[in-house]
């Protein structure tokens, strides 16, 4: 991974789109502080579409694409994609997947939850949960005291036993069952909601992260950056980043919004 500093002149020019995980990327120990949320509405104000892609739930993702300075959010690992039109006020929902579909597939999340929270000791289901859609989020470090690595394995492990997906992102296991996830959502909006093509996909965006379930996006754009805590479970990325912030979780954010701003 190379220093953010490295980037070129001509990269940071080109850069219009920002894509950015949520937990530990933007926040900092669980809460969205000012300078981060600046540095999202600094760049939205600059021209600069933000795009948040996240595990977290659609209720927080309505919330999200209406309040904050974005342009849409990716949230449930790539179930949907929320947008608010401020004109007309209309949100724009799309998903992945039909709501039978969907509702089906809960159905076997609801079932595997229940052997993951009978057989691993210590975890629980997401605070958030409630108000997801499409996703089980089984939380090992957000409300509960942080699980050993065994153990979060051990949740992995019954999850794709049971035929779902499941990722490791800072706080939860996310589940879901479906061919959807960060990195495909995202191109498809970014193809068919932005119009842009391949090449200009990897010369306009750029993403940013801190854990395992982004390493799909780390290795599909030319143009990602891990936030320094991201060496803490480099271990699990099979991706990693191509470039590192110097700064920690919302201050990376920070630290590379200034970067796209001033050009360097």
């Amino acid at each position: 991974m190379k220093n953010l500093s490295t980037m070129s002149l001509s990269q940071l020019q080109d850069i219009k789109f920002i894509l950015t995980d949520i937990d530990d990327t933007l926040t900092s120990d669980g809460r969205l502080k000012s300078d981060a949320y600046e540095a999202m509405e600094r760049l939205s104000d600059n021209g600069y579409s933000v795009i948040p892609v996240t595990g977290r739930c659609a209720g927080w993702c309505d919330h999200i694409a209406r309040m904050w300075p974005v342009d849409g959010v990716v949230g449930e690992n790539g179930a949907f994609f929320f947008s608010y039109d401020h004109v007309n006020k209309k949100m724009n929902n799309s998903y992945s997947q039909t709501e039978d579909e969907r509702k089906e597939n809960f159905t076997v999340l609801n079932q595997i939850k229940n052997t993951i929270l009978e057989s691993v000791s210590g975890t629980a289901q997401a605070s958030d949960q409630d108000y997801r859609i499409t996703d089980l989020a089984i939380d090992f470090a957000e409300d509960v005291p942080k699980l050993p690595q065994n153990k979060i394995d051990e949740i992995v492990q019954i999850a794709e036993q049971n035929g779902a997906v499941a990722k490791i992102s800072s706080i939860h296991v996310n589940c879901w069952i479906g061919s959807h996830n960060k990195l495909s959502t995202s191109l498809k909006i970014l193809r068919e909601n932005f119009g842009l093509n391949d090449s200009e996909i990897q010369n306009t965006a750029i993403f940013i992260g801190d854990s395992p379930n982004d390493s799909s996006m780390f290795g599909f754009f030319k143009n990602s950056v891990g936030v320094a805590n991201v060496v803490e479970q480099i271990s699990s990325i099979e991706h990693p980043p191509k470039y590192i912030t110097k700064n920690y979780s919302g201050s990376g954010f920070v630290e590379l919004a200034d970067l796209i701003i001033n050009k360097g």
